[in-house]
């Protein structure tokens, strides 16, 4: 399956489809082992109230990331899934580091491998991503992706973070990972 394929879905079957793909920017990344799915109807999802100035990215074609400043501290990159138009998007919330492992290090001023791009604000940080790339289109340079080379097993989870519909269990996460952002969460009886 392409990579245009794959974002042409619907965002709850694209969400976890992005597990176990490579992304690489200028060479540097990892494999895809956390993601969070944001639909249009969904109150924590920033196209809920419709297009902005901010969220243009995620209203545009899919496969293009949607990067956006969170609380004034760090990147979070999503990518835009769906028919154009829709405002739907993928949050990228962790990365197993296999490719360019010492930039990632001098980036996040840091050793420990296991906590370089556990996180959207640290995986944005580890691969250099910033507002320059809101809109940008994941199939051209600087930018790699490759599909999974076997079956990826998933759990999905609640979503972590967010106060709004936050039981939905739109947190994918390749199974047993230990590079997840956080632990396995399970849904609230």
């Amino acid at each position: 399956m392409s990579l245009l394929e794959l974002v042409e879905r619907p965002v709850l079957e694209a969400a976890p489809a992005l597990l176990g793909w490579t992304l690489l920017v200028d060479g540097v990344g990892g494999t895809i082992v956390e993601v969070e799915a944001y639909a249009p109807d969904d109150p924590a999802s920033h196209s809920y109230r419709g297009e902005t100035p901010r969220n243009r990215a995620m209203f545009g074609p899919p496969g293009r990331l949607y990067v956006y400043h969170s609380y004034g501290i760090h990147w979070c990159a999503n990518v835009v899934c769906g028919p154009a138009g829709v405002g739907a998007a993928v949050l990228l919330r962790a990365l197993e580091p296999t490719h360019g492992l010492e930039k990632m290090c001098e980036r996040r001023r840091l050793s420990d491998a296991r906590l370089l791009c556990a996180g959207p604000g640290r995986l944005t940080q580890a691969l250099g991503l910033t507002g320059d790339h809101d809109g940008a289109q994941l199939d051209l340079p600087p930018f790699r992706l490759y599909p999974p080379a076997g079956t990826v097993e998933i759990d999905a989870t609640p979503r972590v973070g967010i106060t709004k519909a936050s039981a939905l269990p739109w947190r994918y996460v390749v199974r047993g990972s230990r590079w997840a952002s956080r632990g396995p969460r399970r849904a609230s009886p």
